[in-house]
């Protein structure tokens, strides 16, 4: 028994484990919030170059790394990655469909095929970002899947912006810079 303020407290087991198992439910519930998962370029390797008269269009290996913060395991379905130069479509990737741990990272190997018709049209700036090494090109990917949380299961949607700065003699990644957006589902409709 103890005495606080003049006034009898009486110690409960009760009031002690209710306190701590609420402490351990906030806990849990603030690191179960879903976080963005980060997308990397690490590399594009040119596979092929394919006769598409009168031009080349080209067939490129992106090798991606992504982490998934979560707490939870997902599975993904198979998406295409759009590929923009100068605004205009140039290519796209393909995503096969997926599983990713809780809170690890991974390789991902997108074969993609970029299309000479696209870089014609774009003649006199192609040759320019050639000469000076650099070249800007955009993507944008919409990934869905369902990531499972003990035994519910959540549809997700992740939308990825990408916008990468590639040496176009060497394909070499120069600099990145990559946005991702989760939106969970509590209902069955993604």
């Amino acid at each position: 028994m103890q005495i606080a303020m003049g006034k009898k407290v009486k110690w409960s087991w009760s009031s002690a484990i209710i306190g701590a198992a609420s402490a351990v439910a906030a806990t849990a519930l603030i690191s179960a919030k879903p976080k963005d998962p980060t997308f990397h370029l690490i590399s594009i390797n040119l596979t092929s170059l394919k006769l598409n008269l009168p031009l080349l269009d080209a067939e490129v290996l992106l090798t991606v790394h992504v982490t998934n913060p979560n707490i939870a395991p997902i599975d993904y379905s198979s998406t295409s990655m759009s590929i923009f130069y100068e605004g205009s479509l140039l290519g796209s990737a393909q995503v096969q469909a997926g599983s990713q741990p809780p809170r690890s990272c991974q390789l991902l190997r997108l074969p993609a095929r970029l299309h000479g018709l696209q870089l014609a049209h774009h003649a006199k700036r192609f040759l320019q970002d050639v000469t000076r090494r650099e070249m800007v090109l955009d993507a944008s990917v919409d990934i869905a899947g369902i990531a499972r949380v003990m035994w519910w299961d959540h549809n997700f949607k992740v939308h990825v912006d990408s916008h990468v700065t590639v040496d176009p003699v060497f394909l070499d990644v120069i600099d990145q810079e990559s946005t991702s957006e989760l939106e969970v589902f509590t209902t069955a409709a993604a």
